[in-house]
């Protein structure tokens, strides 16, 4: 059976009733940092088990489980999560969300930028997506409020939807329930 994820970011203290209405049925949710206090992690831990990291803006008053960077195995399919898209971004030395060994994760998340993104194939490598589900609060570079919602199943992504908080597209990537090799896609 499939698990449903959403991802979002940069809510900075604010979680509209329009994000919490998308992330209602999601089986578990990632926060890739800028949270605003933990009132925020509370509300998304009531819709599903939730990771997250912390940002630029955020302190260290959410316990020991929020730090820099964050590695959950979803479904089988490993994840980095940080808020610096220089720190999911890897290249020949590696980046700092990885250590010497690590596996490569198959979807590196970032926040920060308050842009939707969304990369997959050769220029996501060595990962096989990339992506910034925008900003929750106060969005940039003329693009609405969004989030990401991802369903993966038994290690492999199935879809990557980056949606307005209205729920209307801004990129998608693969189909459900057909299961897509993402590194087949060039």
């Amino acid at each position: 059976m499939a698990t449903s994820i959403g991802i979002i970011s940069d809510t900075h203290g604010t979680l509209s009733d329009s994000a919490l209405a998308l992330l209602a049925e999601v089986d578990h949710i990632i926060h890739a940092g800028d949270i605003g206090g933990p009132d925020i992690l509370r509300m998304l831990s009531a819709l599903a088990p939730t990771t997250a990291v912390l940002g630029n803006n955020d302190f260290d008053e959410y316990g020991s489980s929020v730090g820099r960077f964050a590695h959950p195995v979803i479904d089988g399919v490993r994840f980095l999560v940080s808020h610096y898209p220089r720190d999911v971004r890897i290249g020949f030395n590696g980046c700092a969300g990885l250590a010497a060994g690590d596996p490569i994760p198959q979807v590196c998340i970032h926040g920060h930028t308050h842009v939707p993104e969304l990369l997959y194939g050769k220029e996501a490598r060595p990962a096989d997506i990339l992506l910034c589900p925008g900003a929750a609060f106060r969005p940039r570079g003329g693009f609405e409020r969004s989030l990401a919602k991802m369903v993966v199943e038994d290690g492999r992504v199935l879809s990557v939807r980056i949606e307005t908080l209205s729920g209307d597209a801004l990129f998608e990537y693969g189909t459900q329930p057909e299961k897509v090799n993402l590194n087949d896609a060039e």
